[in-house]
């Protein structure tokens, strides 16, 4: 007769979920003082799927009418990536942050 196997249960997640890939995250562009509104439109089409150099002027608008704007959200392996090519034209960039 074989010993009985027990299945191990795992518990339901506690504490923080940080490092969770699959939740969304938001990258964000700051409005500063040194970027014109063609360079903030050309970085954002350049860098950003889907986004053109009119849809990047509509974001760039934003940013400066309301001091911040959402550029894109989704896995956080492909926001980090998306924040550092932002970052390297030489956008403000808020931190990383979750929906």
């Amino acid at each position: 007769m074989t010993p009985a196997v027990e299945t191990p249960v795992r518990d339901p997640r506690t504490g923080d979920t940080s490092g969770d890939l699959d939740a969304p995250w938001q990258v964000i562009v700051l409005n500063d003082d040194h970027n014109t509104f063609e360079g903030v439109a050309y970085a954002l089409a350049a860098v950003l799927p889907g986004v053109d150099f009119d849809r990047g002027m509509s974001f760039a608008n934003r940013i400066h009418n309301s001091g911040r704007a959402v550029v894109w959200s989704g896995h956080k392996e492909r926001a980090e990536h998306y924040w550092e090519q932002l970052k390297d034209f030489g956008l403000t960039m808020a931190p990383l942050d979750r929906i």
